[in-house]
């Protein structure tokens, strides 16, 4: 699946599980699990509970996906 076709949303930093795997509360309620993205990694971005992030989704599985920026 190509970058474009991934759905961006909005969210907060509820829980960090471990492994660069955390869970975000999105703007529309709904809960999903993501991971740091490779570059954030690189670039050794820290997110924390209560940061705001911008989380990728495919429209296809709603619950698991890619953090890509911190707001």
């Amino acid at each position: 699946m190509a970058r474009d076709d991934l759905i961006q949303l909005e969210g907060v930093v509820t829980r960090v599980l471990g492994g660069g795997t955390m869970e975000i509360e999105c703007d529309n309620d709904i809960t999903v699990r993501a991971v740091l993205s490779g570059r954030m990694k690189k670039n050794r971005i820290r997110v924390m509970v209560g940061d705001r992030v911008q989380v990728s989704v495919s429209p296809y599985d709603t619950t698991h996906g890619l953090i890509t920026y911190r707001l």
